[in-house]
């Protein structure tokens, strides 16, 4: 029966204050501290929302919580005995440790990389930068907390000549530094504005998106081409001194009012137009390009570009990126879609999304902090669910966690740790534990999972997509089967060698692994009467009951 919590919001918002005294010469002055980001989301979540006490779910227990936080932040579920200590525990301030815990191991970084390999390329088949070289450069700027903003503008001034910046470089060089699709990709992932419709004309159903917007933004890359070195074994993304962007609309055309083809500089909307230098004929290039040699123009756009979208004069790209971190954990955008910012789509809680926004500049991009923030609210530890007979909330209230299926990432390394087979791993390293050693062994795994599980190659991924091919591997694959098998560690050998006269034992430790939470009295029955029917073939058995919990629809989801 579910029974909700005394709510704290208004103790905890009236609570907060906290008071600072300034001495002066006349007297001393006190001012308010802002509160904390977590208390400022959970306080204009609430006041988006009538009647919020009311109708959110109550928080989520330990064990929801401990399997959510821990699939988002560092992309795989707990071990059985992280688990069991975390759901034993009765200090206060345990889960507020568990995440600083998570954001601090290394697995964090390997799953911001996961996350933002998706994200920037949508999982676009490689054609001049090894994938590798680009996860590695991921990996190593989330391990050294490089903030967000420097990240861009690395991915974004990049052209893949420097060995050090070859990886970020695969953003331009596997799009074929083709205009229209970074003109498309960038406006989507930076900028949270989608300008397909406005290359040929200005939007038809936003008034905000114009076409001049778009080539606004094209401008900036234009001038960019793929370079081979003369040995064909580098490709660059060069940029030439000349070049513009022109353009007028289809509709002007077909209604024989067009004034004549337009063109201009390169500017974000309606910030600051780029000023455009001029050289006397033969002074355009630092080094003149030919066949064999890569051309450097005394100016470059493309070098400007960076810098504009992340410059502290455009909001959008604050707004965006607030937006699209907080959906991340959410489920889903204060602007939904995360690509359709304008003024007929306004963000479910404008005042929260500007306090984001702002967070995020303030704090300079420091993903990490921020991403704690959010976790830290109660509105992200709501749970996923609210009894049956309760009114229904919208999505967008965030009145109660979203249910998430697991990105094809979390969900092949969910059933690496699920059977046990990441435990046996640790346990045969003994006191020298070698994540990148484990992450390298099962690369190939994860790249199946996403062959089997993940989106078509340049496609955001879909939600819940089950198919026949993904049934079938769960069903009969000798790979999945196999982890079934006893090996020194994994959870079908702890199932042998507990007691057979001890079948609790059994469910709480197969429920611990799998699931993060203890079976309840119905589940606990269950197992005891089917390993009662099956103490001849007891390993069998153990094996079908693994098999059962990590093919679940509870495990494939985040809840």
């Amino acid at each position: 029966m579910w029974q909700r919590p005394s709510d704290p919001l208004g103790v905890c918002w009236r609570s907060m204050v906290a008071l600072t005294f300034l001495a002066a010469f006349t007297g001393s002055k006190s001012v308010q501290a802002a509160p904390p980001l977590h208390e400022s989301i959970d306080r204009l979540i609430a006041a988006g929302t009538p009647d919020y006490a009311t109708l959110a779910a109550p928080l989520a227990s330990d064990a929801e919580f401990l399997r959510r936080v821990t699939l988002d932040l560092t992309g795989t579920i707990p071990t059985a005995a992280e688990a069991r200590e975390f759901l034993a525990s009765s200090d206060p301030e345990k889960r507020t440790q568990l995440v600083d815990r998570l954001l601090a191991s290394p697995e964090w970084p390997r799953r911001m990389q996961q996350v933002c390999d998706v994200l920037l390329m949508e999982r676009l088949p490689q054609k001049h930068v090894p994938v590798a070289d680009w996860q590695k450069y991921l990996h190593d700027s989330f391990a050294a907390n490089k903030p967000w903003d420097q990240l861009v503008r690395e991915i974004l001034s990049a052209d893949g000549s420097d060995p050090a910046t070859r990886g970020a470089a695969r953003f331009y060089l596997d799009r074929d530094g083709e205009v229209h699709q970074l003109t498309r990709d960038i406006g989507r992932l930076f900028l949270g504005v989608d300008l397909e419709c406005a290359q040929c004309h200005n939007h038809p159903q936003v008034d905000d998106y114009k076409q001049s917007h778009y080539y606004g933004l094209a401008a900036y890359l234009i001038r960019g081409t793929l370079f081979n070195t003369p040995d064909k074994k580098l490709t660059i993304y060069a940029e030439k001194a000349d070049g513009e962007v022109t353009y007028e609309s289809v509709f002007d055309l077909r209604d024989k009012i067009s004034k004549g083809p337009q063109t201009t500089l390169p500017v974000l909307f309606d910030g600051q137009v780029a000023a455009e230098p001029k050289f006397k004929k033969g002074e355009e290039y630092t080094v003149k390009p030919d066949k064999k040699v890569r051309g450097i123009p005394n100016y470059s756009r493309r070098s400007l570009l960076g810098d504009a979208i992340t410059g502290p004069d455009n909001v959008r790209f604050r707004r965006a990126s607030a937006n699209r971190w907080w959906a991340l954990l959410m489920g889903r955008g204060l602007i939904d879609p995360l690509d359709r910012d304008h003024g007929d789509n306004p963000p479910s809680h404008p005042e929260l999304l500007e306090i984001l926004a702002s967070d995020l500049f303030q704090r300079k991009y420091d993903l990490r902090g921020y991403l704690r923030e959010i976790v830290l609210s109660q509105t992200y530890q709501r749970g996923s669910f609210r009894p049956a007979d309760a009114p229904p909330v919208e999505p967008e209230s965030f009145a109660q966690a979203t249910i998430r299926p697991l990105a094809p990432e979390q969900f092949a390394w969910a059933l690496l740790q699920g059977t046990g087979m990441l435990d046996a791993e640790r346990l045969a390293q003994k006191d020298k534990p070698d994540l990148a050693a484990i992450v390298k062994k099962y690369r190939g795994v994860e790249n199946r999972f996403i062959s089997l599980f993940g989106n078509e190659p340049g496609r955001p991924e879909p939600g819940f997509d089950a198919r026949t091919d993904q049934a079938l591997f769960l069903a009969n694959d000798p790979l999945l089967l196999s982890w079934l098998q006893p090996r020194t560690g994994n959870l079908a050998d702890r199932l042998t060698k507990i007691p057979a006269d001890n079948p609790q034992a059994v469910a709480d430790e197969l429920y611990l692994a799998t699931l993060t939470r203890f079976p309840n009295s119905d589940e606990g029955a269950e197992i005891r009467e089917y390993l009662a029917t099956r103490t001849a073939d007891r390993l069998p058995a153990l094996q079908e009951l693994i098999w059962a919990l990590v093919t679940s629809a509870e495990f494939r989801f985040n809840h």
